[in-house]
């Protein structure tokens, strides 16, 4: 029997006294994924008093090279809170966290409902459900991981690493995002650079995977909220006081204080 709020209370003093991560799923009877995002409820209900409301959403291992590397044959998905979103220009410790990671994302604000109970959507037909796009980078906390033993099922009941996000300004009209290049660079140079059709073909792809992840729990994307579709390139793990700056051709940048204990 799994005990999930006792699982989900061990996470919350686990990152509190950022301990490093290791797989648990296993020693405590999570055998599927249906029961990783059990214990991903309970954990973020735990963190709703103080990091807010959930406003939406991380989508994440949305290259085949991640879900090979992790045994699994789809994205995972994680809850973002109200008091974890920062705005272009933030300052984040890296104290805060257990391990701070940086990934750089295209971020969407849904425009309006979308039904729980239509046909599966796709990246063509979800399209008209977004209102917004902009540059973004997500704040993942993997808390040190070993990811030679990395474990889906308890990356996905802790909250698949969210620890916040940071956004540019939302453009209401946006070029092909397949072929949108992103670039990133770290203290004013470049470092690396990706392009929208690295996520599953286009961003839309994991976004409409997410709707209907959600439609057959019988939830639903919701106006107003945000997804993040995953990283464009490989996760930056910063050591010392860092600008980062996340540009998307077209659409705008973002970018991000990384600040070492003085």
């Amino acid at each position: 029997m799994v005990n999930a709020d006792g699982l989900a209370t061990r996470l919350v003093g686990e990152h509190d006294r950022k301990e490093r991560f290791r797989p648990f799923a296993a020693a405590n009877g999570i055998v599927s994924l249906d029961g990783a995002y059990e214990i991903q409820d309970r954990y973020v209900s735990l963190l709703k008093p103080r990091c807010g409301a959930p406003i939406g959403y991380k989508i994440g291992l949305t290259s085949q090279r991640m879900q090979t590397m992790c045994g699994i044959d789809q994205p995972i998905a994680g809850v973002v809170l109200a008091d974890r979103l920062h705005r272009s220009g933030a300052r984040v410790a890296i104290a805060d966290y257990g391990r701070i990671g940086l990934e750089f994302e295209i971020a969407v604000r849904i425009g309006r409902d979308i039904p729980a109970g239509g046909p599966a959507l796709t990246a063509e037909s979800i399209a008209k459900h977004v209102a917004g796009v902009c540059a973004a980078i997500e704040i993942v906390d993997d808390r040190a991981a070993d990811y030679a033993e990395l474990d889906v099922l308890s990356l996905v009941a802790d909250n698949s690493w969210n620890g916040g996000v940071v956004l540019s300004e939302f453009r209401s009209g946006w070029p092909s995002l397949d072929a949108v290049a992103g670039v990133v660079s770290r203290n004013g140079v470049e470092v690396d650079r990706g392009h929208g059709r690295d996520v599953l073909g286009h961003p839309f792809a994991p976004l409409a995977w997410l709707a209907n992840a959600l439609a057959a729990k019988g939830q639903s994307l919701r106006a107003g909220e945000i997804v993040m579709t995953g990283s464009l390139v490989t996760t930056r793990f910063p050591t010392e006081s860092e600008r980062y700056r996340f540009e998307l051709e077209g659409i705008g940048a973002v970018e991000l204080d990384v600040v070492a204990a003085q």
